[in-house]
C-alpha cells in the first residue's frame, strides 16, 4: 500500500537529487523496472549503467535524468528511506502505485499529486485514513497542502 505523508516530514530525503548522486549504483539504472521508468517518463534508453540516451540532451549520465526518476528510483531500491515526492511530476504518479503494489512504500508530498482516474490504496498518513480514488483524497489532502 502507498503511505503519503502530506506537509512538512523531517525525516524525508528533501533534496533527492544530491541524495541520488551520492548513493547510486549502476545495478539501479540497469534494472529493468528502472529501464522501463526512464522510458516512460524521461523518454530516454538506458544503454548501460553509466550512460542514458536522451533525445533532447544526447548522451548524459544517470545523475542528469529528470529529478522525477531520479526519486522513484530512489523509492525503489531505498526501501527504508521516505523521500520527497514533490519533485515528481504527475507522469510518475502511476510508477509510484506500481511500487507499492509490491511492497508497502511511504512518501511525502508537499503538493497534489494527481493518481489518476482509476482506483488505488493510499492510505494518509496525517489521518490515518485510507482513500481509493482522486475523489476520496482531494478533500483530505487539500487540509495539508
Amino acid at each position: 500500500m502507498l503511505n503519503v505523508y502530506y506537509g512538512n516530514m523531517p525525516e524525508a530525503v528533501f533534496n533527492t537529487s544530491v541524495y541520488f548522486k551520492n548513493t547510486y549504483e549502476d545495478a539501479w539504472i540497469t534494472d529493468p523496472a528502472a529501464k522501463e521508468m526512464i522510458l516512460d517518463v524521461d523518454k530516454s534508453t538506458v544503454l548501460d549503467g553509466a550512460v542514458i540516451d536522451s533525445p533532447v540532451l544526447g548522451k548524459i549520465a544517470p545523475v542528469s535524468l529528470s529529478g522525477g526518476v531520479k526519486t522513484l528510483i530512489l523509492m525503489k531500491n531505498e526501501r527504508s528511506r521516505i523521500f520527497n515526492a514533490s519533485v515528481c511530476g504527475d507522469n510518475c504518479a502511476k510508477w509510484i502505485l506500481k511500487l507499492a503494489e509490491k511492497e508497502d512504500l511511504t512518501i511525502n508530498l508537499r503538493h497534489l499529486m494527481d493518481f489518476g482516474e482509476g482506483r488505488f490504496d493510499i492510505r494518509i498518513m496525517n489521518t490515518s485514513q485510507v482513500v481509493h480514488s482522486m475523489k476520496e483524497l482531494v478533500p483530505i489532502a487539500g487540509l495539508y497542502v
